[in-house]
């Protein structure tokens, strides 16, 4: 049997992390960073940790940009660590932190947190990093463009200054330097791409457009070949609706983006990755830190803003020594700065004006997959209602605990008996069996009397 051989970054990178120095590492997306830093990991913390765990005093941590990649992380991390005896915990926002505080609590000797809610606990006391041997960054350049650095500062510092702290990034801009500067302690640097370099087994296509009509069908025929392919917009609105109309198409998708809950997202992610769904529809939060095998296609519905996102929206395909192809669907109007956002990129791929029945498409797409029949969705359920004395059926208004009408329906009363809002309210009052007539006042008393008058018996 074959000896497996490492990826450039974990060969170059490994003899002066498990060395115990400092390593800054640079690689394009896809390159096998995340086991380049996570055997060498789990290895100092064996070393480091005591004879028990300390409540709430991790001995490794690992800093992630978003949930989605600190998630697969964890999932490189735990076999390595449950192999040493070692636990981890992922912490992250979105969900309830009352789990991650019981990890804590119980003992955990590896954290992979994303900075925000890590810097919660840390001012709530739930977490100390004072017993912190080793340190992650991933992704730094990510954590620099969503503006984490200052929270990244003060975790760092609030690490002993003498622990080995390795950082990778794709790029040293944005204030990466700064961090690299200050916080690593004469650091090796191992780069085994040039900064922005692209993947070598990824083709590229730029497919042009006339209009929105012609747009919609060749992303439909893009999305309907037989394997997992992700397609990237703009904005959030944008990858629910398209992943609502693939699916009524018989291609079933999947939406992820930041306006989803984690449980949704956890779901999504998990029916793509299973083939449930083989289309994921995504803004750039999955640009990174997704990590799906045999991903055959990336789709940039919308162009990009800038020549990093594009790399690594596309460096979703392609990883691993995979091969994978990129599409950008561009309109007429958009022509010239896309193809000024490839060039910064580094990518020759020449616009072509394509219809979503040309050869060069087709081809691309291969056998479409069989249609899937959508499932039908949940009937809206009604509102209860009642009749009224006079006959006609009524809606039954919100009630609160005592009886009042809910905060925020007609007659609303703040605890001094005001309208909520601060402004005396008039004109039609209502009681929940009757109406008055437009401007007359009634006692509190006698709107009482009438709910028990109109109330059905049982």
């Amino acid at each position: 049997m074959d000896r497996p051989t490492p990826f450039p970054i974990q060969a170059d990178t490994l003899p002066d992390t498990l060395a115990g120095r400092d390593v800054l590492g640079r690689g394009k997306t896809g390159s096998g960073k995340t086991l380049a830093f996570a055997i060498p990991l789990v290895v100092a913390v064996d070393k480091a940790r005591g004879s028990r765990r300390r409540p709430g005093r991790p001995v490794g941590l690992v800093l992630a940009p978003t949930r989605e990649l600190a998630t697969q992380i964890t999932a490189t991390v735990e076999p390595l660590a449950k192999a040493l005896g070692l636990n981890v915990t992922t912490i992250f926002g979105g969900v309830k932190q009352s789990r991650q505080e019981q990890a804590l609590g119980n003992g955990v000797d590896i954290v992979v947190a994303c900075p925000g809610r890590l810097e919660d606990l840390m001012r709530q006391r739930i977490v100390d990093l004072s017993d912190v041997a080793v340190t992650v960054l991933d992704e730094a350049d990510h954590m620099a463009d969503l503006g984490f650095l200052p929270v990244v500062t003060r975790i760092l510092a609030a690490t002993p200054s003498d622990g080995q702290r390795m950082l990778f990034s794709a790029t040293l801009d944005n204030g990466v330097d700064k961090l690299v500067r200050k916080f690593l302690s004469e650091p090796v640097m191992h780069s085994v791409d040039p900064e922005n370099s692209p993947v070598a087994d990824m083709t590229h296509h730029v497919f042009e457009v006339s209009g929105k009509d012609d747009k919609t069908e060749l992303v439909r025929v893009l999305a309907s070949g037989m394997g997992r392919r992700i397609l990237f917009t703009r904005t959030k609105h944008q990858a629910k609706k398209l992943a609502k109309q693939l699916t009524a198409q018989g291609i079933p998708a999947r939406d992820l983006h930041g306006n989803l809950s984690q449980p949704q997202r956890d779901r999504n992610l998990e029916a793509f990755s299973t083939g449930t769904a083989r289309v994921l529809v995504a803004t750039d939060i999955a640009a990174r830190g997704v990590h799906v095998d045999d991903i055959e296609l990336v789709v940039h519905v919308d162009p990009p803003a800038e020549h990093k996102a594009y790399l690594h929206r596309s460096g979703r395909t392609a990883r691993a020594g995979s091969a994978g192809t990129v599409v950008t669907v561009m309109l007429s109007e958009q022509k010239r700065d896309t193809v000024a956002l490839l060039k910064k990129a580094d990518i020759s791929a020449r616009p072509v004006a394509v219809t979503a029945t040309a050869p060069v498409v087709t081809d691309l797409v291969g056998e479409p997959a069989p249609f899937v029949t959508p499932a039908p969705e949940p009937a809206p359920q009604q509102q209860p209602r009642r009749r009224s004395s006079g006959g006609q059926q009524q809606a039954r208004p919100p009630r609160s605990r005592r009886g009042e009408p809910h905060p925020g329906g007609r007659g609303s009363q703040s605890r001094d008996g005001q309208p909520r809002g601060g402004q005396q309210r008039s004109g039609a009052g209502q009681s929940r069996g009757t109406q008055q007539s437009r401007g007359a006042q009634q006692s509190r008393g006698g709107q009482q009397q009438r709910r028990r008058a109109t109330r059905p018996a049982g």
